[in-house]
């Protein structure tokens, strides 16, 4: 078994065994789970079949995750963008009245072209031509973007024709379970670094310090290819 997963895979048993693989893989999964609850919400606002939503964005990520694997080689898991997904809806749909029919073959032909791009070098070209600033700030910017959205949908941020944004009914059950859900992210995130860190509160910053450069390492990385 470890040397047919080696000869497919790059499996290096001296590096990792197939018990952490498997954790690896099942906590991936349950880290991108969400993503079939929130995708039909986000798009089924949109007129678009919500069951229909669910199946596609199940099949589609299990497909362009299965590729990632078998052809390219890598350990990611794919599933559709929070980002575009977003824009999507609340943009396209509902801010410039088009129909989801319409959107959809405008994503049909973004992604044709997407993939010329690619092909000839021209989106790498496009990217590397923006200020590394820039090119760090577009992940942060889409994240905002959703945690905007999120904060909408728990009702935690409404609507305000004064101050554009105010806080809503923080009271209510459902908004309080969010709330909840929040702190104790926070907490496991603080808790986890810590405990990397032996306690040691110059130690947390520089470990997170070397988690941020990472990760903007991995997004350039990305970005090339």
């Amino acid at each position: 078994m470890n040397q047919l997963l080696q000869k497919y895979f790059g499996f290096d048993p001296a590096k990792t065994t197939i018990r952490t693989e498997i954790i690896a893989g099942a906590s991936t999964f349950l880290t991108m789970a969400y993503i079939l609850a929130v995708n039909p919400a986000i798009l089924g606002i949109t007129g678009m079949d919500k069951g229909a939503l669910f199946a596609t964005t199940a099949i589609t990520s299990g497909i362009a995750t299965l590729i990632m694997a078998l052809y390219a080689k890598m350990p990611f898991g794919l599933a559709p963008g929070m980002g575009i997904n977003a824009f999507f809806a609340y943009t396209v749909c509902l801010s410039m009245g088009h129909t989801w029919q319409f959107a959809l073959t405008a994503v049909l032909l973004e992604g044709l072209i997407f993939i010329l791009l690619t092909v000839t070098n021209v989106r790498e070209k496009i990217v590397y031509s923006l200020p590394p600033s820039i090119q760090k700030a577009i992940g942060v910017g889409i994240g905002l973007f959703i945690a905007f959205i999120g904060l909408q949908n728990a009702g935690i941020s409404v609507k305000n024709d004064a101050t554009l944004v105010a806080l809503g009914q923080i009271f209510q059950p459902s908004v309080l379970l969010v709330i909840v859900g929040l702190i104790s992210t926070a907490v496991l995130l603080v808790k986890e670094a810590l405990q990397n860190t032996q306690f040691s509160p110059i130690a947390l910053r520089r470990h997170n310090f070397r988690r941020i450069w990472r990760e903007f390492s991995i997004g350039e990385e990305l970005i090339r290819a």
